[in-house]
């Protein structure tokens, strides 16, 4: 009777981790600590603080009433607390996000939460399907090349704001015309007060980092560095809310100088599905069909940089911080994020730097610090809302410049020129190109990293020698693409000689063949034949030998070293 009871603790014990793997939070939940609380709540409170101002500006890069970013901060937390394997990643609204969701939806909130639904069901799909690889194939130079072009595009978009401008279209190169042909109906209160919001934020960054350590003062240190510390992480929520007071003192004396954020939507947004259908300005009904196509190209790159920024930045500080990420599991909690994100009306979020590094800064222990966060959040929108009519809008027009500029990194493009300079080739076309449309820029890249990588398969590096035999090593793996390039090699080399010459063709870098290649080899080996040289295989790995003596080719010699195949060709020489 006891081998069933034993069967059945196995099987629940298999089923625990399991369940363990699919929500990490039984990992750390039952070891959890009153001071990993203690650290949480300070954690989540700081990020909190930092993330209400930026939700507020990333959801008018948007294009959507300002409301809709803290709609879009709260869910994060929650899922992230239950399905997220990295303690420090803040799930929310970025900019690069908020600029992909205006170039898609052109700023209609319905749409908006229409694409968080449709990206975060891909995003679980991948994750479910273990698709996961498919990031790997956008390469780091497009990356950085997306990056810093949406970096110029949103920084330089936020000018307006500072100058106080009306009427500038959203396309980046009328944008920049037109910002600069309007410069003279700048309003001088916007103008002041934006760029002393810029200098304030740009002087607490540089005090923050003249601490020398990013990293949250212990209690050993003076009150002094602590309270700059702490003024420099809160320096968004201290520069809007000092903006938003100086804004309302000026409308109180009835002297309205600054361009405010105006009337919002006041309360928690309501849980609901998303809208599946539209209506436009002049009533005609847009099915989910004609939605969905509107979308276009949208609706892979959205989800693919989404995963793409989130998980680059787990990675990052797993590695800074001693822990590993399953990355499957990071696409799950991304796209469980956007489902239920779409319910209360959000718009697609992903993962933060700058609030993650303020959360790995402060001392966060445990995913748990997201779930104060998102009640801070949810604290701001209950009773909060009506406060910010009054933030002016060139102070959200600073946090955003600030929080973008660092984006901006000038000198990848000196590293790649002295490393591998053809990897600018897809840097500059996916930068180019995203100025005309963003995911264009992606798209266009991936192209050419693609045809790049494409190119060196099939015209994989090859090292000619003449060590008394003509010796062909093969410096990378060979694959049906590179067929016609290795014979043309050959037969310029060897067989097309006077006379013919013998060859070793040296495989120890090939792990992998296919059919076309054992077709061609099987070609050439009738070749050397007919014109009475040989053609030797040295160095072979196991899985290739075995290949190509299943195939069994005529005339197949092959031996453990180059030097064994020079004696053997040699040896045969003597004899004849």
């Amino acid at each position: 009777m006891e081998r069933p009871l034993l069967g059945r603790g196995s099987a629940l014990c298999c089923s625990y981790s399991s369940l363990k793997a699919w929500l990490p939070l039984l990992s750390w939940a039952p070891r959890y600590r009153l001071k990993w609380l203690q650290m949480d709540l300070l954690a989540g409170l700081t990020v909190g603080l930092t993330t209400v101002p930026q939700a507020l500006a990333y959801a008018e890069v948007a294009g959507l009433p300002v409301q809709y970013g803290l709609y879009s901060a709260f869910m994060g937390g929650f899922v992230y607390t239950l399905l997220g394997t990295s303690k420090d990643v803040t799930l929310g609204p970025t900019a690069i996000m908020s600029l992909l969701c205006f170039s898609v939806v052109g700023g209609q909130p319905h749409r908006a939460v229409l694409l968080s639904l449709l990206c975060g069901l891909i995003q679980a799909g991948m994750a479910l399907l273990r698709l996961g690889f498919l990031l790997d194939f956008i390469s780091y130079p497009v990356i950085k090349g997306f990056t810093c072009a949406a970096a110029v595009t949103i920084g330089f978009g936020q000018v307006k704001n500072i100058l106080g401008l009306d009427g500038i279209p959203h396309d980046f190169v009328l944008e920049v015309y037109y910002t600069f042909y309007k410069i003279p109906e700048a309003r001088i209160g916007d103008v002041v007060l934006g760029l002393l919001s810029l200098s304030v934020l740009v002087m607490l960054v540089f005090m923050k980092k003249g601490l020398g350590s990013d990293d949250a003062p212990s209690c050993s240190t003076t009150i002094a560095r602590r309270l700059v510390w702490t003024a420099a992480t809160m320096r968004n929520v201290l520069v809007v809310v000092a903006a938003s007071c100086v804004a309302f003192s000026w409308n109180a004396f009835g002297h309205p100088v600054f361009t405010v954020t105006g009337e919002t939507s006041k309360g928690l947004p309501p849980f609901k599905p998303p809208p599946t259908s539209d209506t436009t300005a002049n009533g005609t009904a847009v099915t989910f069909g004609e939605i969905v196509e509107d979308f276009g190209g949208g609706l892979a790159v959205i989800p693919f940089m989404g995963l793409l920024e989130s998980i680059a930045i787990a990675k990052a500080f797993a590695s800074q911080n001693d822990y590993r990420i399953d990355t499957n599991q990071e696409l799950l909690a991304i796209g469980v994020t956007n489902i239920m994100g779409s319910f209360v009306s959000a718009y697609p979020v992903t993962g933060s730097f700058g609030r993650t590094a303020v959360n790995s800064q402060t001392g966060v222990c445990t995913p748990a610090g997201g779930i104060v966060t998102s009640v801070i959040v949810l604290l701001s929108l209950a009773f909060l809302m009506p406060a910010f009519y009054y933030i002016p809008k060139a102070a959200l027009a600073a946090v955003i410049i600030c929080a973008v500029a660092p984006m901006v990194d000038y000198q990848v493009v000196a590293k790649m020129w002295r490393i591998r300079k053809l990897d600018l080739v897809p840097f500059v076309v996916t930068f180019l190109m995203s100025f005309w449309e963003v995911q264009y820029g992606i798209v266009g890249g991936v192209a050419v990293s693609g045809v790049l990588l494409l190119y060196h398969t099939a015209r994989p590096q090859i090292k000619v020698s003449d060590p008394g035999m003509l010796v062909m090593e093969l410096g990378s793996g060979l694959s049906f693409p590179a067929t016609e390039y290795l014979s043309h090699l050959i037969h310029t080399q060897a067989l097309q000689a006077s006379p013919p010459r013998s060859m070793v063709l040296d495989c120890h870098h090939v792990s992998v063949i296919d059919y076309t290649v054992v077709s061609e080899l099987r070609d050439l080996l009738r070749q050397f034949k007919l014109r009475e040289v040989q053609l030797v295989f040295s160095r072979l790995q196991p899985s290739v030998l075995e290949v190509l003596l299943a195939a069994d080719l005529q005339d197949f010699r092959h031996t453990d070293s180059v030097e064994a195949a020079i004696q053997m060709e040699t040896e045969s020489l003597l004899d004849d």
